[in-house]
């Protein structure tokens, strides 16, 4: 028996790359999977992988899994809420929520359009927000009617949002915006039984080839293909597992065989207090020996430094 024997998972955007191999592993675990995608292309373009769902829900069940296939959008709102009704009505209940559905469609923030920006926020940030609310809206009828409830929300950010990434604008600003959601609905939630955790994955799919291709290519023939996105699929079992209910407020980066607890934003040097406003003419060397005192950030993505 696997770790997640019982537990019934929706996995977004599951139908190729990290999403595949987390329904998989998943399944694997013993988890019962809807397995969502619409069947868009990398950026977003319609039917492009057709199929896509089916097909992963059929190498689930040729392996003895059990597995359903949804194809509905995740940044809409009803159809958030049928995504969550494919669980109950295939498995009779729902016990975590995977949110990895999106695309990306990459352009300097000199060069990106509204609806560029629109259609990536749409997906990433409204996309996590439509399907984990309607399994919450679930949860908590369950909890406030006696129910002992178990659940999870896996969150997917990316280290373009923990710290930015050239040419990557609407991309970053959403996956900002799912790291610090993931920390509200862990502070928020806990009292239903529920936690929420966010991962930053390190590896191949269909996004990261456009930007990586050279780098994660010539990994694919080594004994331990470190890029894989199976990798990450062992992490995101524990996570919807039972085992993980102490862990919550979480964004995890892991990477080949390693995984770092990201810390987020936190306190840095504070200056001494003047006992009184600063003069705008004062503020250079305040803000002077801050910068020189402050642990050296991450540099963005993309900046070569």
């Amino acid at each position: 028996m696997g770790i997640c024997e019982g537990r019934v998972v929706i996995v977004t955007g599951a139908g190729n790359g990290l999403g595949r191999a987390y329904a998989l592993g998943l399944a694997a675990e013993g988890a019962k999977v809807v397995v969502n995608d619409l069947g868009v292309g990398t950026h977003g373009e319609s039917g492009e992988t057709k199929g896509a769902a089916e097909r992963v829900v059929d190498e689930i069940r040729g392996a003895g899994g059990e597995a359903v296939a949804n194809t509905d959008d995740v940044a809409d709102w009803d159809a958030g809420k049928r995504i969550v009704q494919t669980a109950l009505d295939a498995f009779g209940t729902l016990h975590a929520v995977v949110n990895n559905a999106g695309f990306v469609r990459d352009r300097m923030f000199v060069s990106c359009t509204p609806e560029e920006w629109d259609a990536v926020t749409r997906v990433h940030l409204r996309g996590h927000f439509c399907t984990s609310r309607h399994a919450v809206d679930f949860w908590r009828a369950r909890q406030k009617a006696g129910e002992a409830i178990d659940a999870r929300i896996i969150n997917t950010t990316s280290g373009a949002g923990l710290q930015g990434s050239i040419g990557q604008s609407a991309y970053s600003a959403a996956k900002a915006g799912i790291a610090a959601l993931t920390l509200i609905q862990a502070a928020e939630l806990g009292r239903y039984g529920i936690t929420a955790n966010a991962l930053a994955p390190n590896a191949r799919t269909r996004m990261t080839m456009t930007a990586f291709a050279d780098t994660m290519t010539s990994m694919q023939e080594a004994a331990f293909d470190p890029y894989a996105p199976e990798n990450t699929a062992p992490l995101v079992a524990w996570l919807a597992s039972e085992q993980s209910q102490a862990v919550t407020g979480q964004v995890f980066e892991p990477f080949g065989g390693t995984i770092r607890l990201a810390e987020g934003w936190t306190d840095g040097p504070t200056s001494a207090d003047v006992g009184r406003a600063l003069r705008a003419d004062e503020v250079g060397v305040v803000v002077g020996d801050l910068v020189a005192r402050r642990n050296p950030a991450k540099p963005v993505y993309g900046t070569g430094a």
